[in-house]
């Protein structure tokens, strides 16, 4: 077996939901604006560092999902997005705090390790580069919030940013955040992480790989105030069975996916 970081953290979250997604083949429908977009905005800044045009590539793939009957947010359209991205990319290049030598070689970086026996730990990082002179692991970030930035140091307990320092082996990671906004703006959030980090991460994944392939997938039930993460779940349907909720949320789609995109966040 493959495993990634988003397979993990869903059988961390509700081990019922894995299965569902992994072994059962169930996915939730590319309908979100913002995971969309988020895929294209990523494009354009790869195109912003082979110095290409990054507005006309986010125009492009942007434009690709316009008439597909997107699920928006607030008072989000396809327009206003479009507009915000270009807002972004521009005060990003402005800033000019970002470096990436080699910019075909960096970015979308496929690392692997072997775990727990004969099973692959896979990941694809952003990009390796220099973020105010210091050499970093980067991960890019869209989202309609901000970031937060207290108490210092806070960065450094995100656990994607354990794992990508796990993977390869770099203590310095940092999140560049677009906050799409009224008022754009662009974060920059560095941390370093230590080896302790790293040996715990690496203890969680052999523990939750062990406990994956025990073949018990007993449900994680999360409706109590104030946390109700069941009712935000996209597979509340199939664990509720509600027809209709399956059919308006999830497609059933044969064969292995790893789930690389799953825990973006945009």
């Amino acid at each position: 077996m493959t495993y990634s970081y988003t397979q993990i953290s869903q059988y961390l979250s509700c081990p019922r939901r894995y299965r569902h997604r992994y072994l059962d083949g169930w996915q939730e429908k590319d309908t979100r604006a913002s995971m969309l977009f988020g895929r294209a905005f990523e494009q354009a800044l790869a195109a912003l560092f082979r110095r290409e045009d990054p507005a006309g590539v986010l125009f492009e793939q942007w434009g690709l999902c316009k008439d597909m009957g997107l699920t928006y947010s607030g008072n989000d359209s396809w327009d206003r997005m479009l507009q915000q991205g270009i807002q972004l990319l521009e005060h990003f290049a402005q800033d000019g705090r970002v470096r990436i030598r080699q910019p075909q070689h960096h970015q979308q970086i496929q690392f692997r390790k072997p775990v727990a026996g004969k099973n692959d730990f896979v990941a694809y990082i952003d990009a390796i580069g220099e973020m105010d002179a210091t050499k970093s692991v980067l991960e890019w970030k869209t989202t309609s919030a901000r970031y937060p930035e207290e108490p210092e140091g806070i960065t450094a307990l995100d656990p994607q940013l354990v794992c990508y320092s796990w993977m390869t082996g770099i203590d310095e990671v940092a999140q560049v955040v677009f906050v799409r906004k009224r008022r754009v703006e662009v974060q920059y959030l560095r941390a370093t992480i230590t080896d302790e980090q790293r040996q715990e991460f690496a203890a969680l994944v052999e523990d939750t790989v062990r406990r994956i392939e025990s073949g018990l997938f007993l449900p994680h039930s999360g409706i109590r105030f104030p946390q109700n993460p069941c009712t935000s779940c996209p597979f509340i349907g199939l664990c509720l069975d509600k027809r209709d909720l399956v059919e308006a949320t999830l497609v059933r789609k044969p064969g292995v996916d790893l789930g690389l995109f799953d825990e973006l966040v945009y």
